[in-house]
This record gives C-alpha cells, sequence and structure tokens, in this order.
C-alpha cells in the first residue's frame, strides 16, 4: 500500500451542507475501495490563482490516505465526473513526504496544547 495525498477543490457556489456532502462522497468512496484515510484537513474557501470557470474561490480539501494504485484511478474518475469539483491533484508520497506530513501534524498538535 502506498502513501497518497489529494487536494480537490470544490465549487464556490454550493451551502456549506452541499460541500460538506461532496468532501463525505469522495471520503466514502475511497474507504469503499480499501483506502485507510490517514489525515484530514479542510483549508476553507480561498482564492484562486487564475479564474477557473468563470470562478476566483474555491473550498480546498486535503485528504491523505493509504491505497493500492488502482484506487487512483476509480477516485479521479469521480472527481472528473463530479461537476462541483474544478480542480483536484493526488499525489504519491515518497518517504520524505510522509515524514515530513507527520512531523508537522505533531508540531501542530503540540502547539494546540500550549494554547
Amino acid at each position: 500500500m502506498n502513501r497518497y495525498e489529494t487536494v480537490f477543490i470544490i465549487t464556490p457556489v454550493l451551502s456549506d451542507v452541499q460541500m460538506k456532502e461532496t468532501v463525505e462522497k469522495f471520503r466514502n468512496i475511497l474507504t469503499e475501495q480499501g483506502a485507510n484515510i490517514i489525515h484530514e484537513e479542510h483549508w476553507g474557501l480561498k482564492k484562486l490563482a487564475y479564474p477557473i470557470q468563470h470562478k476566483s474561490t474555491g473550498f480546498y480539501h486535503l485528504i491523505e490516505f493509504e491505497a493500492a494504485g488502482t484506487v487512483i484511478e476509480k477516485l479521479e474518475i469521480q472527481f472528473r465526473r463530479d461537476e462541483k469539483i474544478i480542480r483536484f491533484l493526488t499525489m504519491k508520497m515518497d518517504k520524505y513526504a510522509v515524514e515530513y506530513s507527520e512531523k508537522k501534524r505533531r508540531l501542530n498538535k503540540k502547539e494546540e496544547k500550549e494554547d
């Protein structure tokens, strides 16, 4: 099993409930295919570097997971089919990226405890 990270941008015209349903849909696709979700981050509404489909903002969401390589193709097909997704990127993480991600999460937890 390889570790992957996928970031997708959801169209900003959705309500908060619709946005959460869309995230849940892709989380379910991953778990149904046997993926193990390691970490998730909702980055919120952000300005895009350039307009996409006449939109200048979008809801960003990151999911880090472990899965077989065949899962990626199925996930990306679903991203392409869903009109609520305006962009996505899935990356296979090497050992250095995994270490960095885990270190970053540990530091964030430590900072939260100090507050």
